[in-house]
């Protein structure tokens, strides 16, 4: 179990995912601070996990962001294990300008730009499609 000092692994894996669905959408660290009446330093936070973010503050956030509070969870097995947290992505630009990009392609165009990244990576299979 974490210490008092380290972020637990789901405020971790909330916040990236918060900060994810936040990028996609193209909206900015202060836009939903203003939405959610806290500092753009606040979401900082809230998306490394440092600070926890309330019941309702999630609750505005996901409806600000359009997305359901289940949402946030999602591809979380085991809330004690620290591998079951998936990586704080996007992390650097590439990634972002692709978070940011995969909403405007048809499903079509997103598939097979996924094939690529997986036929590149060589660690894919038709199971980590979500």
């Amino acid at each position: 179990m974490p210490g008092a000092m380290t972020p637990h692994p789901i405020d971790i894996h909330v916040g990236s995912r918060l900060r994810a669905r936040r990028v996609q959408l193209g909206v900015s660290q202060t836009d939903l601070a203003d939405a959610l009446n806290v500092t753009f330093q606040q979401i900082q936070k809230y998306e490394r996990g440092t600070n926890r973010i309330s019941a309702s503050k999630l609750f505005e956030a996901t409806q600000f962001l359009k997305i359901s509070p289940g949402a946030l969870y999602d591809g979380l097995v085991d809330p004690n294990a620290l591998d079951a947290v998936l990586p704080s992505w996007p992390e650097g630009k590439a990634e972002q300008r692709i978070a940011h990009a995969l909403p405007h392609l048809s499903s079509t165009l997103r598939n097979r730009f996924a094939d690529l990244i997986c036929l590149v990576a060589q660690g894919c299979n038709d199971n980590d499609a979500t």
